[in-house]
C-alpha cells in the first residue's frame, strides 16, 4: 500500500474507477501476484499501469529499458505503446518469481517485444549498447543514483526517464532520515531537481513517481 493510497482509500478507489480499464492479462497478473508473492504490494498497479501505458502511446520508444521486473505488470504496461519495432529490456535478479513474468510475457500479445534478463542491472544496463526513449526504475532503492548514472549517458533529448517510490511513504519529509534507503531517495530527487539536463516533476500518484525528461 502506498502512502496516497493510506492517506485516503476512498479517493484511490474513485480513480481507479474514472481511469481507463485494465487489460484482462494484467488482471490475471494481478491476481497471481497477490496470490503467490509475499510482497504483492511491490506491484505497479491499476492506476500507474494506465500511466505507464498512456506515457508509452505518447513517446512510441522503440529502446524501453526497466529495471526492476518484479512480475512483469509494468513491463506489459508499457508494452502497449510500443511502435512495431519497438523493444522492452526488463532486468530483474529475483530467479524466484522469474517463472511470473516469463510466462505472462508469453502469453501477451507483445511475447517477441520483450526481452527479460535474469541478472545483475548494474552489469546487465552497461552491456546493452542503446539509447533509450523510455525507462522505468523500481528496484533497490539504495542503488537509484547509481542506476541514473548508468542510464544517462544513453539517453536522447526527449527520452523520458520514471522513478518509483520516490516519496516513500511519506519519509521523504523527514530532515534527518534514519535509513538509508529514505536518505538515497531523497539525494536522488535533489540531484534529478538540480540538474540542469532534465525537466522534472513528482507525482503523487501511489508512493510518488518521479517524472523527468531529458532536455
Amino acid at each position: 500500500m502506498s502512502y496516497f493510497e493510506e492517506l485516503d482509500k476512498e479517493m484511490d478507489r474513485y480513480l481507479e474507477e474514472t481511469a481507463s480499464e485494465e487489460p484482462i492479462i494484467l488482471k490475471k497478473l494481478r491476481k497471481e501476484t497477490y496470490q503467490k508473492t509475499t510482497q504483492p504490494h511491490m506491484i505497479s498497479g491499476y492506476l500507474q499501469g494506465r500511466l505507464l501505458s498512456i506515457l508509452s502511446h505518447i513517446v512510441q520508444p522503440k529502446n524501453v529499458l526497466e529495471i526492476g521486473t518484479f512480475t512483469g505488470y509494468a513491463a506489459l504496461s508499457m508494452a502497449e505503446g510500443l511502435p512495431k519495432d519497438g523493444k522492452i529490456f526488463t532486468i530483474d535478479k529475483n530467479e524466484d518469481l522469474a517463472y511470473i513474468p516469463k510466462k505472462y510475457f508469453a502469453e501477451s500479445n507483445y511475447k517477441d517485444q520483450i526481452e527479460f534478463i535474469l541478472g545483475d542491472a548494474k552489469e546487465e544496463i552497461k552491456k546493452l549498447d542503446k539509447v533509450w526513449d523510455l525507462i522505468f526504475i523500481d528496484a533497490d532503492k539504495e542503488s537509484y543514483l547509481e542506476y541514473l548514472k548508468l542510464v544517462k549517458p544513453n539517453l536522447r533529448s526527449g527520452s523520458i526517464i520514471l522513478i518509483d517510490n520516490v516519496l516513500w511513504y511519506g519519509k521523504v519529509l523527514e530532515n534527518n532520515p534514519k535509513d538509508k534507503q529514505t536518505e538515497q531517495i531523497k539525494l536522488v530527487n535533489k540531484i534529478i531537481a538540480e540538474d540542469p539536463d532534465f525537466e522534472n516533476l513528482i507525482l503523487p500518484l501511489r508512493d510518488g513517481l518521479h517524472l523527468i525528461r531529458k532536455k
